[in-house]
């Protein structure tokens, strides 16, 4: 606890900083050797260092005085750490914790701006006016908006509502905070008010400096030690009118720091009757400023410097002249022109001539008395034209002619586009293009020629003879095209074509001397199935008797391609046929599923294979096969099977990815890698296939042209078979031959039948032994009402269906077997009988009655 002694210490202390040292700082402070810096608290520690900053004293000084009153330097050393300790934690109340500048009244700016709409299109007969996007379209960006963090500006103009930083550094620090009220007054603690209103930041500034150095002598004199600073805090707003040609005339309330540009923004700009050229600011009924829009558009000049002040004036007067500008230039607008400006000026506003425009002379229209008149302008007057309004300039093209141009085509190395020197002549054309090519054809060449009236004739030329000098050599004219042909331009393009056991078949080019073994090679050589000692070339006959279409030419080839002096040479168009060998085949695959003791994937050995010989294979029927049951799974002829090709295909690519898998194979196995890797895949054979889209075609047009006959194709489909019968009697007509595909499925004994269709509750009953199909009806509660009883089928574990016979009226149910199927179906909907069919039954029993009656008597 501080003793009492010591508070009376402290207060001595307070006093004399409040009152003797604004008028004598030089004195010593009494009391300040009896103060402990231990036992003063943070906030008597802090309303010490506030009376020193009010009584003008820095930090450095405050501690300075307390040395000088003798206070120990241990203790002054421990007040300027509490000092700094207290400044660190935010605890100082004179460290300004000013927030970042702002915009005051931002919604009300905002809410005056003119807003363009969707279908804004600012033209003048037909052409926009340049310049007018600039402060009105639909997405604007350019907004002149000034920027809040720029430094405060001098010429600033104080008014009431304006926030103020007054900031003293130097030998004396201090700061205020301040804003000027209605009156037109800041006031400043301890100072009292101060007029800023009307006047400019560095006016105001000098104000308070003057007022201020009262009480810090160090900021006057010719020597200052201590310095004033006058910033703005957040920004207000003013008031500005703006009137004449303008979209939205009116007072808008925009920014201080607002220029003109930014006023005309916020206005829409000047409107189609508007000047862009000579904007007015007028300020207290005083002219200050005028505004050309061009100079920034064209320069990137203006007065975007120039501040509004509240209450100025902003008056745009209608436009001085029009004139349009058409044709080849950047800027194909309306621009408007002041007294002085003449052609190039206006090209500069147009950002100058296209690439193609046509500048040695410019037509212009003009408007003379109560007509037009046409002017051309030459490109050495364009300083010299001053322009009118109403003018209409039109930059022509260049035409699009060449003045020496020649052009040759076709069997040269470099065919293009020449020009045409004096004396230039064909032979000369030729060697500037880098000479013939091998398969120039010399015998002739064209040359199209351009009349003077612009009809052509065509020169025939003996080429051969202009390049060896036994013809006379030609001298080309502008626009001449030389045409030389080439020899394929005029002949066939000749091939020969390759069919079959290939790896790649198809159409190759022919070369002489091209042997059956070369084309081969370039199919990529034989397949595994292809038979060497069987190959056609069906050749084409020139002159054919009637009914020969080809000579057949049967050949052989090594099976190594090896070399065979008795191969004939092929002639364009030759077709090779490689066929197939009688005894080739591929591995096919059956598959037995269910009650067997081995059951799995089975090759089919020998073509008369049957299914008790695949049973047989699998080892023959577990103890819980139900052979009755069994069903064998056969492929319909609309199955999508693999091709030899694609298969051999599928097998390569599984091979490739696994030898790619593999980072350690060796060379041998790296290279057949590469040749896997570049083995292109092969087209399947589509003979089989049409087999199967030919009898698809058939059924689609059987079920069009028969009205409720529908085909449903299916890929697979359940063969019917009799298992216990087949093994009883093996190789027997029920013993079928397998195919490639077949799944054998032998399930397990069933104990229920299935109930299905028209029945009242359609379950599944257990099977008993003897029962009719009537008693497994009745189990599901009988026959519905709309029961089509007479049709009533059942469907066989295996596959086979049997349906109800009856004579008599006497109804023969098929007999059920375990895991048969039981389908009564739906009779269909009943027809409403016809007046007509009424009529028609009446009218026939009435007449039967009668041939009755008449018999009778």
């Amino acid at each position: 606890m501080i003793s009492i002694k010591q508070f009376s210490y402290f207060f001595i202390l307070l006093a004399y900083l409040g009152v003797a040292i604004p008028q004598a700082f030089a004195q010593e402070i009494n009391q300040a050797d009896k103060i402990k810096v231990d036992q003063l608290s943070d906030d008597q520690v802090q309303n010490l260092l506030d009376r020193a900053f009010e009584a003008g004293l820095t930090k450095a000084e405050f501690l300075k005085a307390l040395e000088a009153q003798g206070m120990p330097p241990s203790e002054v050393a421990k007040m300027r750490l509490r000092i700094n300790e207290q400044e660190n934690s935010g605890r100082s109340t004179k460290v300004s914790k000013r927030d970042a500048r702002e915009q005051i009244n931002l919604e009300e700016i905002n809410l005056g701006m003119i807003q363009p709409t969707d279908g804004f299109a600012n033209k003048s007969n037909g052409n926009e006016i340049f310049g007018a996007y600039l402060f009105y379209q639909k997405n604007r960006n350019l907004s002149f908006e000034p920027s809040l963090n720029q430094a405060t500006p001098k010429s600033y103009i104080l008014s009431p509502g304006d926030l103020i930083y007054v900031d003293i550094y130097g030998q004396s620090e201090q700061y205020y905070e301040a804003t000027v009220n209605p009156d037109g007054f800041v006031l400043l603690d301890n100072i009292g008010p101060v007029s800023v209103s009307g006047k400019s930041i560095e006016e105001a500034t000098g104000i308070l400096k003057n007022r201020i150095g009262k009480y810090y002598s160090g900021l006057l004199g010719s020597n200052p030690n201590t310095f004033l600073q006058v910033t703005l805090g957040n920004v207000g707003t003013i008031k500005v009118n703006i009137l004449g040609e303008v979209r939205l005339p009116g007072s808008f309330t925009l920014s201080a720091f607002s220029s003109i540009f930014n006023a005309l923004y916020a206005a829409g700009g000047p409107n189609e009757n508007g000047s862009m050229r000579k904007i007015k600011l007028v300020r207290n009924n005083t002219q200050i400023a005028e505004i050309d829009v061009y100079d920034l558009l064209i320069n990137g000049t203006a007065n975007l410097d120039l501040k509004l002040q509240d209450q100025d004036v902003i008056l745009v007067p209608p436009y001085l002249s029009h004139v349009k500008v058409k044709g080849e230039v950047k800027r194909p607008m309306v621009f408007e022109v002041v007294d002085d400006d003449n052609f190039t000026d206006l090209i500069t506003y147009a950002g100058g001539f296209t690439d193609q425009a046509f500048r040695d002379r410019v037509a212009i229209s003009r408007i003379t008395g109560n007509q037009r008149s046409v002017s051309d302008v030459y490109q050495n007057q364009f300083d010299l034209f001053l322009l009118k309004g109403g003018d209409e300039i039109t930059v022509q093209r260049i035409l699009d002619r060449y003045s020496n141009r020649v052009q040759i085509k076709g069997a040269v190395y470099r065919e293009g586009t020449f020009a045409l020197t004096e004396g230039l002549t064909l032979s000369q054309l030729v060697k500037n293009a880098e000479g013939l090519r091998g398969d120039a054809y010399t015998t002739q060449a064209s040359i199209l020629r351009t009349r003077t009236d612009l009809s052509t004739e065509m020169i025939q030329v003996n080429l051969r003879g202009v390049l060896d000098g036994t013809a006379a050599d030609i001298p080309l004219r502008r626009e001449d095209v030389i045409r030389i042909a080439s020899i394929y331009d005029i002949n066939n393009e000749q091939y020969v074509q390759i069919l079959g056991e290939v790896k790649r078949p198809g159409t190759y080019p022919y070369s002489a001397e091209m042997k059956v073994e070369d084309l081969i090679v370039m199919a990529g050589g034989f397949q595994e199935s292809a038979n060497s000692q069987d190959i056609e070339i069906a050749r084409r006959l020139e002159d054919s008797d009637m009914g020969t279409l080809a000579d057949i030419i049967p050949t052989q080839v090594n099976q190594d391609l090896g070399y065979n002096p008795n191969s004939p040479s092929l002639v364009p168009f030759d077709q090779i046929i490689v066929r197939k060998r009688a005894s080739f085949t591929m591995q096919k695959l059956t598959a037995v599923e269910g009650q067997v003791n081995s059951p799995g994937i089975f090759a089919i050995q020998s073509s008369g294979e049957r299914i008790s010989d695949l049973v047989k294979r699998a080892g023959g029927l577990n103890q819980f096969a139900y052979s009755k049951g069994a069903t064998l799974i056969r492929r319909t002829e609309f199955f999508n099977t693999e091709s030899e090709q694609l298969r051999r295909q599928r097998n390569l690519e599984g091979l490739r990815i696994k030898l790619a898998e593999d980072p350690s194979n060796s060379e041998a196995q790296a290279e057949l890698l590469r040749r896997l890797l570049s083995e292109s895949p092969v087209a399947a054979s589509q003979v089989d296939n049409q087999l199967a889209q030919t009898k698809k075609e058939t059924l689609d047009q059987i079920a069009s042209e028969t009205p409720g006959f529908a085909v449903k194709l299916k890929e697979t489909e359940a063969v019917a078979i009799n298992l216990e019968e087949i093994l009883k009697n093996p190789g027997s007509e029920d013993d079928l031959l397998l195919e490639e595909g077949d799944i054998l499925s032998v399930p397990k004994l069933f104990q229920t039948v299935r109930m299905r269709g028209d029945v009242v509750y359609p379950t599944t009953i257990r099977h008993e032994s003897g029962r009719s199909l009537k008693h497994y009806i009745n189990g599901a509660g009988g026959f519905e009402r709309r029961a089509n009883k007479k049709q009533t089928y059942v469907v066989y574990a295996n596959g086979a269906v049997k349906r109800t016979k009856g004579f008599m009226g006497i109804r023969n149910y098929p007999p059920i077997e375990p895991g048969a199927e039981v389908i009564v179906p739906t009779k269909g909907p009943k027809a409403p009988l016809r007046l007509g069919e009424l009529v028609g039954i009446t009218t026939g029993l009435a007449t039967l009655g009668l041939v009755m009656s008449q018999i009778n008597w």
